[in-house]
């Protein structure tokens, strides 16, 4: 019996559509996973025959194939073991085919069936919904974040079971929202406040003008002169986040997996500042998949540079980019 399902793969800043697909047939007993997969989707077998033994069900002695496409994009990550046992337990008959669509779904196993967080879901929220996708399943760790996405339905998932009973009964889920408005009316405030400084009265004057403008600044002086102390400042007068820099700057650092837990949406402006031994690579990211640097990781903020990191723009002291 074949059974498919929409899922996701984290590509740079982007989520890209992948098929999950499985069919069992008469044959020797075997569990096959094909279509250009990394080393932790091919161990994604073990984790979902482990799951769905532990849950009770029984998987006959067929051939079991299961297949992620399109064939020509490498996928790594472990977010395809849920979507895998899902097609898996169609084929088996244990829920209806036709109940995977309209579905997209991604999430880690646990060997048994539990089901664990994963990075990047805001994107691949946003990619459900861009898809036509009523659902979107994915861990109930990261439900939250993916429902502030408006246009679809979240549903956080704790089990394989849980997962099953969304699939036979839709309609008794319920379906995790967020206040968007609680979100941001609850914002915290910057860690350091511009009006703490004392002194320093032509160096405020240059971060005022920076921060107006958006300029990047550069701070020379011996140390203990309060170049970083000003610097943690510039946050703390720099404009209100708007929901779309929210949007933006949530999704980069949900794909890096450095997103806080709890947090569905990042109400503040990122503040940056890498090790004086920080490798170009740590600074501007990279990898056969991309992933996120510093540099990503202070879009719409601060990035603070000072000691060895500076020598990548030619100056020796604190360097400010208002990102």
């Amino acid at each position: 019996m074949f059974s498919t399902i929409l899922s996701g793969a984290i590509n740079g800043m982007e989520c890209r559509s992948v098929h999950v697909e499985a069919d069992i047939s008469p044959g020797l007993p075997l569990f096959s996973m094909v279509g250009f997969l990394g080393s932790e989707v091919k161990e994604a077998a073990e984790r979902v025959k482990s799951a769905i033994r532990n849950t009770g069900v029984q998987i006959p002695a067929k051939r079991i194939t299961v297949n992620l496409w399109p064939a020509d994009m490498r996928k790594s990550g472990t977010a395809f073991d849920l979507p895998i046992a899902a097609v898996v337990l169609a084929s088996l008959g244990q829920v209806e085919a036709k109940e995977l669509q309209g579905v997209f779904m991604a999430g880690e196993l646990s060997l048994n069936g539990e089901v664990n967080g994963i990075c990047g879901v805001l994107a691949m929220t946003l990619h459900a919904r861009e898809q036509g996708m009523e659902y979107c399943v994915v861990p109930k760790e990261n439900a939250k974040e993916g429902a502030v996405v408006a246009g679809i339905k979240v549903i956080g998932v704790g089990h394989i079971l849980e997962m099953l009973e969304f699939l036979k009964h839709k309609e008794k889920m319920p379906v995790q929202s967020v206040d968007m408005n609680m979100v941001f009316a609850q914002g915290k405030r910057c860690e350091y406040d511009f009006a703490d400084i004392r002194g320093q009265v032509r160096a405020k004057r240059a971060m005022e003008i920076a921060a107006a403008g958006r300029h990047n600044i550069l701070l020379i002086g011996p140390p203990g002169t309060g170049k970083s102390m000003l610097a943690k400042r510039l946050p703390y007068i720099l404009p209100p986040l708007t929901m779309e820099e929210s949007f933006s700057i949530t999704k980069i650092h949900s794909i890096a997996g450095v997103l806080p837990k709890n947090v569905p949406l990042l109400d503040t402006r990122p503040f940056l500042q890498p090790h004086h031994t920080s490798s170009p690579y740590a600074l501007a990211g990279g990898g056969k998949i991309p992933k996120p640097g510093m540099i990503s990781l202070a879009h719409r903020g601060v990035l603070f540079t000072g000691g060895t990191t500076t020598r990548y723009c030619g100056c020796k002291n604190g360097a400010v980019k208002v990102a």
